[in-house]
């Protein structure tokens, strides 16, 4: 325990004496030459091209049916449900199943006929034009002024800095430690 409380105090005072051996010193160093800084820049400028195309079409050729069948397969499904509902029913009975297979034989008679159904159809493929458009970029390289590169010597070091506009002098803090 001992020995971890020497060496804990031991590293305190080196510390504090590191800190209380040094200063600092602000000083300027004379700009030799001020050269000025480029960077190639692309610029992208949207446009867009348009074409037309053709393009394919499937298509499915078949003929409705219903529109103009003139209530044609109502009659029929009409006396179908009818005669159908004559053969079910016995007495006072029949006739109401009668009418009540006219009834429904109607109905169904009317959606068969208006339903679409395919007679002899096919596949048949026609073309269209469609406009077509894609966004292109015309790219133009281009140099841009960035700034100056500042250059000057200090006890025989290159000291540089980049700044906006051309400068007499560089300030520099120097460091010493004893």
């Amino acid at each position: 325990m001992k020995k971890i409380v020497l060496a804990i105090s031991t590293m305190a005072l080196v510390t504090l004496t590191a800190q209380a051996n040094s200063f600092s010193v602000s000083d300027y160093v004379k700009v030799e030459k001020s050269k000025p800084k480029y960077e190639n820049v692309i610029r992208r400028t949207p446009y867009e091209e348009c074409w037309d195309e053709r393009v394919p079409v499937r298509r499915n050729y078949h003929r409705r049916g219903g529109e103009d069948n003139n209530g044609l397969g109502t009659l029929i499904g009409g006396v179908a449900g009818g005669i159908l509902g004559h053969q079910v029913g016995g007495g006072s009975g029949k006739t109401v199943a009668t009418i009540g297979g006219a009834i429904i034989g109607s109905i169904v008679g009317n959606n068969l006929s208006k339903r679409d159904y395919r007679d002899n159809g096919y596949e048949y493929t026609t073309y269209e034009t469609k406009r077509r458009c894609k966004t292109r970029y015309d790219e133009r390289s281009q140099r841009k002024f960035v700034g100056y590169k500042n250059i000057g010597h200090y006890r025989g070091r290159q000291v540089v800095k980049y700044s906006q506009t051309k400068l007499n002098y560089i300030p520099v803090t120097i460091t010493v430690d004893y």
